[in-house]
């Protein structure tokens, strides 16, 4: 019986922490990700995603420094993921459809920015920008 309740005692103690841990390793990323090292900022979100795999903006960081790095297909990767986790994360669908857009995925780049037109709240004058990127490209 003392058992348990120590080891209740204990895991309390400690889940805090560990949850602290978590939200610290995004907070670091974001400062290392602003100050342009993106080997250690990438190293961060990918510690976050360990602790938990469903955070979005450490996949959403991760897709900005694979972007920086010119890595369409590993930026590419984590925008699907955060798609996936939150399918109406405006950054995340403009990203994609930049992406598919500079692909000459056109349709896709459309599909996308429709979808973001439909949702915007934050998002709406990049949404109408790129609407108008599009088209100029489709006539060409």
């Amino acid at each position: 019986m003392i058992k348990r309740i120590l080891k209740t005692l204990l895991i309390l103690f400690f889940l805090p922490n560990n949850l602290f841990a978590k939200s610290e390793y995004i907070k670091e990323g974001i400062d290392l990700f602003n100050k342009n090292k993106f080997e250690d900022a990438k190293f961060k979100f990918e510690q976050d995603i360990v602790y938990n795999p469903k955070s979005e903006i450490s996949y959403l960081y991760l897709s900005k420094i694979f972007n920086k790095q010119e890595n369409k297909t590993l930026e590419e990767i984590n925008l699907n993921t955060v798609m996936l986790l939150n399918p109406k994360n405006e950054e995340a669908i403009f990203n994609l459809a930049k992406l598919k857009l500079s692909a000459a995925d056109y349709k896709k780049s459309k599909e996308l920015n429709k979808k973001l037109k439909s949702i915007c709240s934050s998002f709406c004058n990049q949404s109408e920008k790129l609407k108008i990127e599009i088209e100029n490209l489709l006539k060409k």
